[in-house]
């Protein structure tokens, strides 16, 4: 087996037993919507069960741990109806077979920190909630932040196939994770048996401009796909960009299957919160990718729960970063 520190060991036991409660769930939307009576329920169920799991994974191995969510269990628990509560609970018995209503609550709630301490991490349960309800892409976030470094990240793309020639719109039985620690390269698990030896990753190294690769957000919403059409346009490449959700680009440019992956703000204000970004990005630069801002600045961990001194993500191959930047200039994109 191979030989991991304690952080990383139980990160990725955290994010193993996320994916296996999330994949449950997304496998039995229909009857947690006959259950709550609501059609967005079983992304929320899968969300605060995924919080309270990692939750519980992390202060059991480490001890009292910091940890920013984007989850908290405060309306959950004023909810008149349990419906709700108890679906949640259910998809946690699955990890956790004696564990209460209360103590999931109180699990969840381990997610509050603000992330002033100079050593927190940051979970993005279910990252990719409308890929989640369609049964496409979506990812379980956690990464560990050092005096406004990202130290360690692990992604579970639970549904993203080893297979390139497996499409994003078709789930893989397995799924993959994917993790890195600063310093020391990015590596690939099945998701399903994170005891194995896990094989590094690397982004493509020679690109040609004709057959760009990019890929991007399937929601409009996340990012201006007509702005990334326009810098396709313009460094006279002819591909067509794959679309799929969630962290799970990052994974796809730092394995080599894709060569860029830009995220363009949709309007002005607009501020990326850092449980979107932190285990992705570090994936992808340790697989050997370039991650910066879309003006060529490195993504800045230091100012609280929101990457507020970045505008837009540009993460692509390090061959044709300076291009994509300098095409971003020449249009006059951004705010």
């Amino acid at each position: 087996m191979h030989d991991r520190p304690p952080e990383l060991a139980c990160a990725l036991r955290a994010v193993a037993e996320a994916c296996a409660v999330t994949r449950l769930v997304q496998s039995d939307l229909d009857q947690i919507r006959q259950l709550t009576k609501d059609d967005r329920s079983p992304v929320t169920v899968a969300d605060f069960a995924a919080q309270a799991i990692v939750g519980m994974r992390l202060t059991d191995e480490l001890g009292t741990v910091a940890l920013v969510g984007e989850e908290t269990a405060a309306d959950l628990r004023q909810l008149k109806s349990d419906a709700l509560p108890r679906a949640i609970t259910q998809a946690v018995r699955h990890i956790r077979p004696e564990i209460s209503d209360d103590a999931v609550l109180d699990a969840i709630d381990l997610g509050n920190h603000d992330a002033s301490a100079a050593t927190y991490w940051t979970l993005d349960p279910v990252d990719g909630t409308k890929g989640f309800l369609r049964h496409g892409q979506y990812a379980v976030s956690l990464a560990l932040i050092e005096n406004g470094k990202v130290k360690l990240g692990v992604l579970g793309c639970t549904n993203l196939s080893a297979d390139f020639n497996r499409g994003f719109n078709d789930p893989d039985p397995l799924g993959c994770i994917y993790y890195a620690t600063l310093g020391n390269g990015a590596w690939f698990l099945p998701a399903n048996d994170i005891d194995l030896d896990p094989s590094r990753i690397s982004a493509a190294t020679e690109v040609s401009l004709d057959t760009l690769r990019v890929c991007e957000s399937v929601e409009a919403a996340h990012s201006k796909q007509d702005d990334t059409a326009r810098i396709i346009k313009h460094l006279n490449a002819t591909s067509k960009p794959a679309r799929l959700d969630s962290q799970c680009k990052y994974a796809v440019v730092g394995r080599g299957q894709a060569d860029a992956y830009l995220r363009l703000p949709t309007g002005v204000g607009y501020v990326e919160k850092i449980w979107d970004h932190a285990a992705g990005m570090l994936v992808a630069q340790e697989a050997g990718a370039i991650v910066s801002d879309m003006f060529g600045n490195a993504l800045d961990f230091s100012k609280g729960a929101t990457l507020s001194a970045n505008q837009g993500v540009v993460c692509t191959a390090p061959s044709i970063h300076a291009r994509i930047i300098e095409a971003i200039e020449a249009l006059g994109i951004g705010p």
